[in-house]
């Protein structure tokens, strides 16, 4: 399946979580930047309220599409031992992009919830969106994140991912949505007849426009 774009696809998985709509446990996270405007029509589907979870890809220099690790809100760390281990990246190398990444991730924060009070997700139902699962990386950091604050639920929903990536995901969570799931998959983009990267004052504004529209929360520790 080849979507629109990011808004569009959006509305295709909201259909897939039509289950959930209208819970007043409900919680959607989109990971920025890419995954706020799929998380955008989500949550206005749902009519659920939205907020972010910012993640960090952690990169291997020279090879930035190459995750080694992620980095998510509130001090999560994960790497991924095997790619560290093929690429032969030093534990120096690995602390200096995870502060270069932390600095990028404290940016974000400050840009996208200003001085919103921290709400707590203890019991609530989670649903963490992306607008597509590679190898995964940012979204095993957005659950262990998410799991300090003993939710009752964490529902992953992206639009399209690749099939290894779900099948080792599913076993952490209590639910995931995908929906599609080709083979072969390569990257997110492909399945984007546009796919533009995402800014800050995209973000912003849907985050803006969902405090207009009712009720925005701030993810916090």
């Amino acid at each position: 399946m080849l979507f629109k774009d990011r808004r569009f696809a959006g509305q295709v998985l909201a259909k897939e979580l039509a289950a959930y709509t209208n819970r007043p446990d409900v919680v959607v996270l989109g990971l920025p930047r890419g995954g706020v405007p799929v998380a955008f029509e989500v949550a206005e589907a749902l009519n659920a309220p939205l907020d972010v979870l910012v993640v960090r890809k952690l990169g291997v220099p020279d090879q930035e599409e190459l995750a080694m690790g992620a980095i998510a809100s509130g001090g999560v760390r994960i790497v991924n031992e095997y790619i560290i281990s093929l690429v032969k990246v030093s534990d120096e190398v690995i602390a200096r992009v995870a502060l270069q990444e932390e600095r990028e991730l404290e940016r974000r924060e400050r840009l996208y919830r200003g001085n919103r009070p921290l709400r707590d997700l203890q019991g609530r139902t989670v649903i963490l969106v992306d607008d597509g699962l590679a190898t995964g990386a940012t979204m095993w950091a957005a659950i262990v994140a998410v799991r300090k604050q003993q939710p009752a639920q964490i529902v992953i929903a992206v639009p399209v991912a690749a099939p290894e990536t779900c099948q080792e995901l599913e076993t952490e969570v209590d639910k995931i949505v995908c929906v599609s799931t080709p083979s072969p998959f390569h990257s997110v983009g492909l399945w984007y007849e546009n796919f533009p990267q995402t800014t800050d004052e995209e973000v912003c504004d849907l985050l803006a426009k969902t405090a207009k529209n009712g009720e925005a929360i701030s993810f916090g520790m």
